[in-house]
């Protein structure tokens, strides 16, 4: 400020001093300024006067009031505007042809009041009061970490809210519930403070502080901001907050998981709750079926008695004690009985049965439940339910229905409450083999396995008539594998293989051609047993290499069947010539002469396991004709 406008603005000021401790007569009060809203870091349009007054002032003065001391900031001459050195330097220029000062970048120091003096063409001077605004941050809050007990006789601290940056200090209001809060003596009490940051923003800090009844432990507590705008009145909300409530149980009671009908092998949990806060220290106890009196089991740290695999003996009556440790105050819950369903371990008797082959058999199977149980009889190798009750009877027995069985006891009250014994039925009677006679084609000198294959009660023993290294495997508890490592001589070309089989009651044997595949005269690729020299069954051997070309294969096809339409074509013209009866009186046998009987071969083929069909069996010297089955049998597949 230069020498004349300080003893100006000394002059001034004395001299509206002297107007108002003289108190002329007659003499007006100043009128109020104008008043101009501004945001932080905004613009400020200062004018010097009224808006409807005249403008083009030649020579105006502006000076910043603080304190009421004013400070010379700005001159405009003849609509040419200067600023005077100090904080207002470089942030204010001339608008309006100089009737109007604009303030940029406002802080909140700028909140003052601002004095503009014009001396021509008249003298004038106008105030202006600059009113400056800050939205605040959003709050934060935050909830007292360690909780509040009821039982506290003065109001604890709940939380406390936080709004940074704000001009002026923004007003605080607590929820709780959606209700605000307001000082209550003994109950509730809002204390509030602010700080001045170094940018001239209050940072407000407002604490709650509450007496808490134990309804409060799910209430939700939160702060509201208010605060001014050029634009009006605004708020700004925090989070909701919920702060731990410390009470004691009134109440402890037992609860068991999974809930529903238990069987032995759950998992059960029995756990102990209350409704007080934090927990009492829990104890669980069992009665003594024989003192009947509640002795204490140890439960886990969370309360909790855990049976990994529950067992009948775990049945009873439990009772929970809760102890506060605070108050040492002990409550105990309704005793509750816990029932652990079981099936005892099935019996079947016989243990081993056994019968000769034509005989009866009866299986009885026994459990013992705290429910109604349920028997039924099962084939072990299909699965397949065979009597539903506790007896399982066999009349005139066949080897196929030797084998396992099973006894299920369940109880249908309990879904998956079942125990399971598996019985082998064992059918007396000499070994019976796969298959009587096989050929196999092979190349000399190359090494092969022979295989065999018998069952029967008691179990066979197997042995071979060549030299070779043999091993044996169990089929089941009545059958053997025998697996023959041999080298192809001319001497085992010329004997072939037999394999015996033979047990107490009896033996056979298997007989086992090798031929060359190169004397092959056809073009058959798999070699098969004639259904002459089977045994007990069907027999299936593995494919070999065709030595033979595909070409030979198509001659020889196409031969047969030039061959069978002749024969068709005879058999038709001595039908017409009368020379072939075909009545039932003139019923005739075709013979041909006993050289060429064994050249024609049926084959007889079944789709029933070997297992199901009725197997020629042979012993020593009691041996019957392949075509002699002699017998029927009964499907034992089920």
């Amino acid at each position: 400020m230069g020498p004349s406008g300080l003893i100006y603005a000394l002059l001034l000021a004395a001299c509206c001093c002297c107007r108002r401790a003289a108190g002329v007569p007659g003499e007006a009060e100043p009128p109020e300024p104008e008043l101009v809203e501004a945001e932080v870091g905004g613009t400020a349009l200062l004018k010097c006067g009224p808006s409807h007054s005249p403008g083009n002032f030649s020579q105006v003065d502006w000076f910043s009031v603080h304190k009421e001391k004013p400070t010379l900031i700005f001159r405009v001459r003849k609509g040419q505007g200067q600023s005077e050195p100090g904080e207002y330097q470089q942030r204010l220029s001339l608008q309006d042809r100089g009737t109007t000062l604009v303030l940029s970048h406002i802080t909140p120091h700028d909140e003052r009041i601002f004095l503009c003096q014009a001396k021509r063409p008249q003298s004038h001077e106008h105030r202006i009061q600059l009113r400056v605004y800050k939205a605040p941050e959003e709050p934060t809050i935050q909830v007292n970490a360690l909780g509040i007990s009821v039982s506290s006789k003065e109001p604890e601290e709940v939380a406390t809210c936080v709004g940074r940056n704000g001009y002026p200090v923004p007003q605080v209001i607590w929820y709780k519930n959606g209700h605000s809060l307001k000082e209550e003596k003994n109950r509730v009490h809002i204390q509030s403070s602010q700080i001045v940051e170094s940018s001239g923003l209050y940072t407000l800090e407002s604490v709650l502080k509450a007496q808490l009844v134990k309804e409060d432990k799910d209430a939700r507590f939160y702060c509201e901001l208010n605060y001014r705008l050029p634009s009006g009145n605004h708020m700004k909300e925090s989070r909701e907050v919920n702060v731990q409530v410390f009470y004691p149980a009134e109440k402890v009671w037992l609860e068991v998981e999974p809930m529903g009908a238990l069987k032995e092998g759950d998992r059960v949990e029995i756990r102990c709750l209350a409704d007080g806060n934090p927990p009492p220290h829990f104890t669980i106890s069992k009665q003594n079926l024989g003192t009947k009196e509640m002795e204490e089991m140890t439960p886990e740290d969370n309360g909790a008695l855990v049976l990994e695999s529950a067992q009948k003996e775990h049945s009873g009556l439990y009772q929970c004690q809760g102890l506060d440790l605070e108050t040492m105050a002990s409550l105990l819950s309704d005793p509750q009985e816990l029932l652990v369903n079981y099936v005892s371990a099935v019996r079947v008797s016989p243990a081993a049965p056994e019968s000769p082959e034509g005989g009866s058999l009866t299986l009885t199977c026994e459990a013992e439940s705290n429910q109604a149980v349920e028997f039924q009889w099962l084939r072990e190798k299909t699965g397949q339910v065979l009597e539903k009750g506790s007896v399982l009877q066999f009349h005139n027995l066949k080897r196929e229905a030797g084998g396992g069985y099973r006894c299920m006891a369940s109880v249908p009250s309990v879904p998956g409450l079942n125990r399971t014994q598996l019985v082998h039925v064992a059918v007396l009677g000499s070994p019976w083999m796969t298959s009587r006679e096989r050929k196999m084609w092979v190349r000399e000198n190359e090494v092969l396995n022979l295989s065999c294959e018998a069952s029967g009660h008691p179990r066979p023993s197997i042995s071979w008539s060549v030299a070779g290294t043999a091993q044996e495997q169990d089929q089941d508890p009545q059958g053997v594998l025998s697996v023959l490592n041999v080298l192809v001589t001319p001497e085992l070309l010329r004997t072939g293989a037999e394999c015996v089989a033979s047990n107490s009651l009896g033996r056979n044997t298997t007989t086992i051609f090798l031929e060359l595949a190169s004397s092959r005269s056809t073009g058959l690729g798999t070699s098969t047993a004639s259904p002459s020299v089977r045994a007990n069954g069907t027999s299936t051997e593995k494919k070999l290499p065709e030595p033979e070309s595909k070409g030979v294969a198509i001659v020889a096809v196409t031969v047969c069947v030039l061959v069978l339409a002749v024969l068709g074509a005879s058999l038709y013209f001595f039908y017409k010539k009368g020379k072939l009866p075909c009545g039932r009186s003139g019923k005739q046998e075709i013979t041909l002469p006993p050289s060429r009987k064994s050249e024609f071969v049926v084959e007889v083929k079944s789709d029933k396991l070997p297992e199901e069909m009725g197997l020629l069996q042979g012993s020593s010297g009691d041996q019957r004709a392949p075509g002699d089955q002699g017998e029927k049998y009964i499907d034992l597949r089920h």
